[in-house]
């Protein structure tokens, strides 16, 4: 398994829904690429001057958004993973 360091966070990117909202099956030619993750594993944190850790607003889990080009693939074991900064991370999917 990947540990990420420092303000770093491991994503498994979730798989576009190939149904609309209405129902309609897309078919699978369709490339709606969304940049939806999961949370796998965070980072250490960034060390701060008093010798503490900076916490994270994500956390293992949760659903995020995050920037498109920010991202660094890594593949282990024919599974796919996302390393990103957590300042990457635009938004938590409640």
């Amino acid at each position: 398994m990947l540990k990420p360091l420092g303000q770093r966070v491991l994503l498994e990117k979730l798989e576009a829904e190939k149904k609309t909202f209405d129902g309609i099956i897309l078919p699978d030619n369709v490339n709606d690429e969304k940049n939806i993750a999961k949370v796998i594993a965070i980072g250490t944190g960034k060390r701060l001057e008093n010798g503490q850790r900076d916490s994270f607003d994500v956390k293992v889990g949760d659903k995020v958004i995050y920037s498109q080009y920010a991202a660094t693939e890594a593949k282990i074991d024919d599974k796919k993973y996302l390393v990103v900064d957590e300042k990457d991370i635009l938004a938590i999917i409640e």
